[in-house]
């Protein structure tokens, strides 16, 4: 008994592992997790030794979404055949002044067009899809998009007056576009018809999440397919492209579930008006939506270009079957409904300038007008960059004396992004030899890095990288090649596309800051003396009609700078322009402190 008490002793502080020729090996307790981490990486190494046998090199190259939220862009190129995986735009940064949104450079694309064999998409958010009509000017790409993605790109070529070669694809579905064997694997997101991918080729297999997260309990019922990713997984997988939005986040994710509790609480505890603002994508919550309208006998007016063309897609493909037309009145009617029977769906969650919420809230909507007590309610959270507008907007709903629900006081919004734990399970079904983190900031790339090397991914395996480089992978050996093409972004201005530089941004933004100077000077073509006293104006330096004896000094140095070129005979346009503007920036900023664009114009009589 004594032995047997001893044995069981010993069993606490070591363990024993069978190696592969059947002998037993005794590992003290402190060296488990190191043995533990060696398994997992031979095991890993072997089953994706399966997809590297007859390898090939390959690239992949992102031209967007690394360092950034948004514009997401990918390249997989191999054997002189490219895929690329999503084209979508960033909103402009804040200084950006009058840029309307940004795009990939294509320039890699357009130099290597022959290439190109399709486009899959992820799913249909406006950073996955909206860079396409600006691609497809330059291009003619085949597009693979799910059933709620491709009506969303339908509407923007046809918008746009452009055409596509277009192909419908759903979940589980297998196709080929060139040499890549594609498989589409049900997700789940904050919009319908989310797709990760798993793509085949010669040269190996990557797996790109796309936007996810794993979700048990989602309001369409469609539950990721976590049994598709293990066995893909034990397949062997040479490269993991993974969502990092949420990483920094601990634990998990809450299900729309949670959302559709507070929304009845909300209906249940109301008899006024009730407006939601939500993101017009995020069908299945809309839904959920009119479903408890129905349930409280409340009709619905929808408010807003974006609300209802997404809506009427949805319609047409099915979403809302269960909702009739009955229930839906038009915005302009809804003064003869009684405010305990009206829900208002609308667009303006970010607090965009002329979205229909943000109209309302400053009485510029034509059909609503607010009254005290109306429930306003964001099903949303802001997108980096616009807490301010969205705080201006809330501001002035609370001067109303409006009640309003924000996310951040209950659960009316939950997250489509996976936060760390789920991320944690993604990498461990697929277990990939090569990781790349994507969809992130760089801090969040950083962390999602260091999430895998918490699970035994090996640090030499993982790469950061930015828009532009190129990761070369060739078999069971991979390296970046830093700046392999241009990873810039490209500016888009009303009609323009590209032409705005940073040159023109650093003038915009002068302008904003400091204001604009002109100096009209009339020389005499024969002679080159002044034929009229110069014409000095400001707009956005100083305030004229209170500061005449500044602009009076300002005056006398145009005419010193006249004088001293006309003795170094330098009165020709580009040299007396050029003394001009120097001279009086000098002035100003030594007088002010500002740096306003200064414009001489000369003409010669």
């Amino acid at each position: 008994m004594a032995k047997l008490k001893n044995n069981n002793k010993r069993k606490q502080n070591k363990i024993n592992i069978k190696t592969n020729n059947s002998a037993s090996r005794v590992y003290s307790a402190g060296t488990r997790k190191k043995v533990k981490e060696d398994i997992v990486s031979k095991a890993s190494q072997k089953r994706s030794s399966k997809a590297s046998a007859e390898s090939k090199p390959y690239k992949v190259i992102p031209l967007g979404g690394l360092n950034e939220i948004g514009k997401n862009c990918t390249l997989v190129e191999y054997n002189d055949e490219i895929l690329i995986i999503d084209c979508g735009f960033a909103f402009p940064e804040y200084e950006m002044f009058g840029i309307d949104i940004v795009i990939p450079d294509f320039t890699y694309l357009k130099e290597n067009s022959e290439k190109i064999k399709g486009l899959i998409i992820t799913h249909g958010h406006e950073d996955h899809i909206g860079g396409i009509p600006y691609l497809l000017r330059e291009l003619n790409v085949p597009v693979y998009a799910s059933p709620l993605a491709m009506g969303l790109i339908d509407h923007k070529l046809e918008e746009n007056g452009l055409w596509c070669e277009r192909h419908v694809i759903r979940a589980g579905d297998i196709f080929n576009v060139g040499s890549f064997r594609v498989e589409a694997i049900q997700t789940n997101h904050s919009i319908a018809d989310s797709v990760a991918y798993s793509i085949r080729f010669p040269g190996g297999h990557i797996v790109h999440t796309g936007d996810f997260k794993v979700d048990y309990a989602p309001l369409d019922g469609k539950v990721i397919d976590l049994r598709r990713f293990a066995q893909l997984g034990d397949d062997g997988v040479d490269l993991l492209l993974c969502d990092s939005t949420n990483v920094m986040r601990s634990g998990y994710t809450p299900s729309e579930a949670v959302v559709r509790k507070s929304i009845d609480e909300i209906f249940d505890n109301t008899d006024k008006r009730i407006i939601i603002a939500t993101f017009s994508s995020n069908v299945h919550r809309i839904k959920y939506f009119m479903e408890a309208s129905m349930k409280h006998n409340r009709c619905i007016a929808v408010s807003g270009k974006s609300m209802e063309k997404v809506l009427s897609l949805a319609r047409e493909l099915g979403y809302l079957n269960n909702i009739p037309d009955s229930l839906f009145i038009k915005i302009g009617d809804i003064r003869n409904v009684p405010d305990r029977s009206l829900t208002i769906l609308t667009t303006g969650s970010q607090g965009e300038p002329m979205s229909a919420l943000t109209r309302m809230a400053y009485d510029q909507h034509k059909s609503v007008k607010l009254k005290k007590n109306d429930v306003v309610v964001f099903s949303s959270s802001p997108i980096p960059g616009n807490e301010k507008v969205i705080s201006q907007v809330v501001n002035r709903l609370y001067e109303k004396d409006v009640k309003v629900v924000l996310a951040n006081a209950m659960d009316v919004h939950v997250s489509g992004h996976a936060s760390s734990e789920e991320l944690k399970l993604i990498h461990t079904l697929i277990h990939p030899r090569f990781f790349m983190p994507v969809h992130g900031e760089h801090r969040h790339l950083v962390e999602h890095s260091v999430l895998a090397q918490s699970l035994g991914q090996h640090e030499g395996n993982i790469f950061i990288m930015n828009n532009g480089d190129a990761l070369c992978v060739n078999g069971r050996k991979a390296n970046a090649v830093r700046e392999y093409t241009s990873g810039e972004d490209v500016m888009v201005d009303g009609y323009g596309v590209g032409d705005i530089g940073n040159a023109v941004l650093r003038e915009r933004k002068n302008l904003s800051q400091s204001g604009l100077v002109t100096i009209a000077v009339a020389l005499d073509t024969a002679t080159g003396s002044l034929m009229a006293v110069p014409e000095m104006r400001t707009i956005g330096l100083v305030y004229e009609q209170e500061h005449k004896e500044f602009l009076d000094e300002a005056l006398s140095i145009v005419y010193n700078t006249i004088g001293k070129s006309a003795e170094a005979g330098n009165l020709d346009e580009q040299s007396l322009s050029k003394a001009i503007k120097s001279d009086m920036k000098s002035f100003i900023y030594k007088t002010t402190k500002r740096s306003p664009v200064i414009i001489p114009i000369i003409l010669y009589v």
